[in-house]
């Protein structure tokens, strides 16, 4: 019982300490779930940004139930998205009462421009370490430059237009094309 409570109040910390979304989380994923609990390693996170690109949902809120359903199963997986959710229920629903009476002050309208560039850092942050993890080799590089061209293209001009979907899925099947292993080859006469 005590893990579950433990599962629990970790992801309320998180949903505590997080601000701007999946990727500016990150680098408070890696303090108190990689360095602090060692409950998974930066391969794992980054396999499960990938799964939680592609699939319904908000990044963050994929990436707590992945962690906490491997931990300790489906009662573990809710409760890590329970204690994500929540602190982010709170906060919004104080802020939806406060904010329309606020809003137009200056000191928040300031307040929210320092946020943005904080969350800003965090995601460069971000960017920087699924880097260093992604380029292990030339093809992933490659697979990259492509992807990457392909979006900077479609959102800075309005010549052609490619939904992320595509150059996810696409960016997936070429990894998929480059990246399997070889068969090997048996000489002739030989059987298994």
């Amino acid at each position: 019982m005590k893990e579950y409570f433990d599962l629990l109040f970790t992801f309320l910390k998180l949903g505590v300490l997080t601000f701007g979304g999946g990727y500016a989380m990150i680098p408070v994923v890696e303090r108190e779930l990689i360095k602090k609990k060692n409950w998974t390693d930066m391969d794992e996170v980054m396999n499960y940004y990938t799964i939680a690109q592609v699939t319904p949902g908000i990044i963050a809120v994929n990436l707590s139930t992945f962690i906490g359903y491997k931990r300790k199963g489906p009662l573990g997986g809710f409760l890590a998205t329970l204690g994500f959710v929540l602190p982010g229920v709170v906060f919004i629903t104080i802020i939806a009462i406060c904010l329309n009476n606020f809003a137009d002050l200056p000191a928040v309208q300031h307040a929210f421009t320092g946020i943005r560039v904080a969350v800003g850092a965090l995601i460069l942050d971000t960017v920087i370490k699924m880097v260093k993890g992604v380029f292990k080799n030339w093809k992933a590089l490659i697979i990259y430059v492509i992807a990457f061209a392909l979006s900077a293209v479609s959102t800075l001009t309005d010549v052609w237009n490619v939904s992320p979907v595509l150059l996810v899925v696409a960016s997936g099947v070429l990894g998929l094309l480059v990246f399997r292993p070889a068969k090997k080859i048996e000489p002739k006469g030989e059987s298994k």
